[in-house]
């Protein structure tokens, strides 16, 4: 049995994902034509030049530690080499803001879509933080409408958990699935040739986000980070936000708390507490439209620029 099949064989066994299975197996054969030799007569010396070889091709730190950690799962539990890595270190990954939409930019989305199927998908997954994966995957017996959630089953990381379901979804939810005549074993959402694609709702928000005149990014994830970013603005704790994400670790819910708008944000910086250098008059508005207001007539200007 070859390398290859190997890898799938174990891989599978692990329950792994297919996604994550076609990324592996994609890393793997790019190292195997890299180094025309037999597979156990791999060294750590190989690796860390096929490593050097992406690097160099200025691919990023994501992309060198998916590689790193396939080839780890080949050595290791394949070809049963593990002392190889332990001196080679994962990259560094930059931590970027997340695309998070306002909550008027949601509504502008969403009330640009027509197609009434197309609406709710969207709806959902904005209003339950759902990953497209997750939405497209729902079955008529995973949701709870009477009491306002569903299961995820088998998300990320082969995972169960529970998803809110809005109060104002419900009934367009059981619209939907009286209209479409759909079996406790259906899917909630699907097309006339089966199950629909990711990319189905990619294109539905890319055209969406054209016709709504929004200039950011939009993709199904920008909906996920705009529901935990506007939880966060509605004081729910970090810990609340975590477990309908899904997420193992607090740390990776609390980059949402840096992207609550600043309005939110109940620390006053010290400089406003101070008189200014020049000896201009310090001035507070209790309305934030007169602020405003004297920002765009050029009144005390120079005390904001």
């Amino acid at each position: 049995m070859d390398i290859i099949e190997k890898f799938k064989k174990e891989a599978l066994r692990r329950r792994y994902s297919p996604r994550t299975l076609q990324t592996y197996l994609f890393c793997i054969r790019n190292f195997l034509q890299f180094c025309q030799k037999e597979p156990k007569k791999f060294t750590k010396y190989d690796i860390q030049s096929f490593l050097y070889g992406l690097s160099s091709g200025n691919r990023s730190g994501s992309t060198l530690n998916v590689n790193l950690q396939a080839l780890k799962f080949m050595m290791e539990f394949v070809l049963n080499k593990r002392k190889y890595f332990y001196s080679i270190k994962y990259s560094k990954v930059p931590r970027k803001m997340p695309t998070v939409l306002d909550k008027e930019e949601v509504v502008r989305l969403v009330d640009s879509i027509e197609n009434t199927k197309h609406k709710l998908m969207i709806k959902m997954i904005y209003s339950a933080g759902l990953r497209v994966s997750e939405l497209l995957n729902l079955k008529i017996c995973d949701l709870n409408l009477m009491n306002n959630f569903g299961y995820v089953r088998n998300g990320k990381g082969n995972k169960d958990r529970l998803f809110i379901i809005a109060d104002s979804l419900k009934q367009d939810v059981f619209d939907h699935i009286v209209k479409n005549n759909l079996e406790s074993d259906s899917y909630l959402f699907n097309s006339y040739m089966g199950k629909m694609s990711p990319r189905s709702i990619q294109e539905i928000l890319k055209k969406a986000a054209r016709k709504a005149k929004i200039k950011k990014r939009v993709h199904p994830h920008a909906l996920r980070h705009s529901f935990a970013t506007h939880l966060i603005e509605n004081n729910y704790s970090v810990s609340d936000v975590q477990s309908l994400l899904g997420h193992k670790s607090p740390e990776t819910t609390m980059i949402y708390v840096h992207m609550v708008s600043s309005k939110f944000i109940a620390v006053r910086s010290p400089w406003d507490d101070l008189q200014l250098s020049n000896g201009g008059e310090k001035v507070f508005y209790e309305d934030e439209n007169l602020k405003e207001r004297d920002l765009l007539s050029g009144e005390n200007k120079d005390l904001y620029l």
